[in-house]
Parts: C-alpha cells; sequence; structure tokens
C-alpha cells in the first residue's frame, strides 16, 4: 500500500507499554530513496529529544487512531544512544544504535564497524570488507523528509514548483515526489517517480527531473485525497511511456 508522508505526521507513537511521542519525519537514503529510519517526536516524555526508530521495529498502524506501534519498550527507547537529528547522522552514530538495539544495518552485510556477523549469517571474506568499508564512511546519505520539503523542482525546460510531499510503500521505498505546482497550475499538484529526477543540489534545495514541462503540465490529474492505487499509476506510466517500476 501506498501512503503519503505528511499523512502520518502527528501520529502518536506507541511503545508495547505506553506511548512514547509522535511522528515528526523520516530519514531517507538519498542514494536508493528509501526510507531508514522514523524520526520521533518525544514531547515532553523526554523533553528537547528526538528518537530514531528503524522500520525492522514498526508494527501494526492504527489508521483510524492515529497510532503506530513499535515493537520496543519505553525504557529500551529512554535509554538508547542520544543522537542529534538536527545534524547529519554519521555511520558511526548509526552502528551505535543498530548495535544498541540489536537491529540488522541496512549497509555492508549486516554488522557494524569492525564486529562479527551473527551465528549462521553467510558472508564471505569480500562481504566483511564491504561492510567494514561501508561503516566507516564519514559522510552521510540520509535526508530528512521534512527538511526537503520545499525544495524546488525543475523541468527539463522550466521549473515546475516544489517538493510539497512523499509518497511510501510498505517496505520503506520512495515511490513518489508530491510537487506543489503553485501557481503555475492553480496550485495543482503532480507525482514524479525518484528514478526520474537526474541531479540534486541539496545546497541550493533544487532538484532536476528529466521531463519537460509541457508534459507535465498534461499528465493524468492526481488527487491528493484519494490514495495512489495501481489503477492511476498504471494510467500514469502509461501516458509518460517510461518503465514501471513493478514490472
Amino acid at each position: 500500500m501506498l501512503r503519503s508522508v505528511e499523512s502520518l505526521r502527528g501520529f502518536t507513537i506507541g511503545a508495547t507499554d505506553g506511548r512514547i511521542g509522535e511522528v515528526h519525519a523520516f530519514l531517507f537514503d538519498s542514494r536508493n530513496w528509501t526510507v531508514r529510519y522514523l524520526v520521533v517526536d518525544t514531547g515532553k516524555w523526554l523533553p528537547g529529544r528526538k528518537v530514531l526508530i528503524a522500520p525492522s521495529a514498526l508494527g501494526p498502524l492504527d489508521w483510524q487512531g492515529g497510532v503506530l506501534h513499535v515493537n520496543l519498550t519505553q525504557e529500551q527507547v529512554r535509554n538508547s544512544p542520544d543522537i542529534d537529528t538536527d545534524k547529519p547522522v554519521s555511520r558511526q552514530r548509526e552502528a551505535e544504535l543498530h548495535r544498541y538495539y540489536g537491529w540488522t544495518p541496512y549497509w555492508g552485510t549486516g554488522y557494524g564497524i569492525g564486529g562479527m556477523p551473527p551465528a549462521g549469517y553467510p558472508h564471505t571474506l569480500a562481504d566483511r570488507q564491504t561492510a567494514v568499508l561501508e561503516a566507516e564512511r564519514p559522510e552521510t546519505t540520509l535526508r530528512s523528509t521534512r527538511a526537503v520539503k520545499g525544495y524546488r523542482i525543475r523541468a527539463t525546460d522550466d521549473e515546475i514548483g516544489a517538493v510539497d510531499d512523499f509518497i511510501v510503500d510498505d517496505e520503506g521505498g520512495i515511490r513518489y515526489l508530491v510537487v506543489d505546482t503553485g501557481k503555475w497550475l492553480a496550485k495543482r499538484k503532480v507525482l514524479i517517480p525518484p528514478a526520474w529526477v537526474t541531479d540534486i543540489r541539496w545546497e541550493e534545495q533544487k532538484v532536476w527531473v528529466d521531463v519537460p514541462r509541457q508534459t507535465i503540465k498534461d499528465s493524468p490529474p492526481y488527487d491528493p485525497a484519494a490514495p495512489v492505487n495501481r489503477r492511476y499509476e498504471v494510467r500514469m506510466y502509461d501516458y509518460y511511456g517510461r518503465p514501471k517500476y513493478w514490472e
């Protein structure tokens, strides 16, 4: 199922033994457009602190009640590494977080800096070397959906609007950027798959896509109030004549 990131903001995060905060944002890997963490604002429970939760710790989503459950206790979250989510999160800090919770890291073969893989984990020497190199990367490729909202979007021939939202699937993949076209199309919103992004200049807060402006203007209407279903996706991809991500 595809969901809007903005529609989840403010949802209550429920641990196994009580509330721990609300959905604040998501951190995604800009190399492959995959959500790596949920950023939780702990509010009055842990004043002035935000915590990171990996997708593997997420439980059922109570859409009606506005609650996203996680398979963690309040005590686990309270004692987790204090990471400043307002600054770039280094791989070293990520490794620390994964070691604390016992999560399998998404980079390399799934183990931290200089660590040994879990018993029975299939690996080769090349895998181990890749894992260590990945864990020691000084730079981060994680970006906040909240921070990227508002980035200007430029088609092949002119600007078309700004990032307004993200559509994600159940596996954490970002399937679409929701673009608010502003006055250009009377505040109409359009969907752009990340695969069509050709360049992002983070310092300039700008995104380039390889689609002409007029083509976007004539694309099938997108209704933000309705869920993105496969029928609409097929219609949209057929219109653009682009490969479908599910095929």
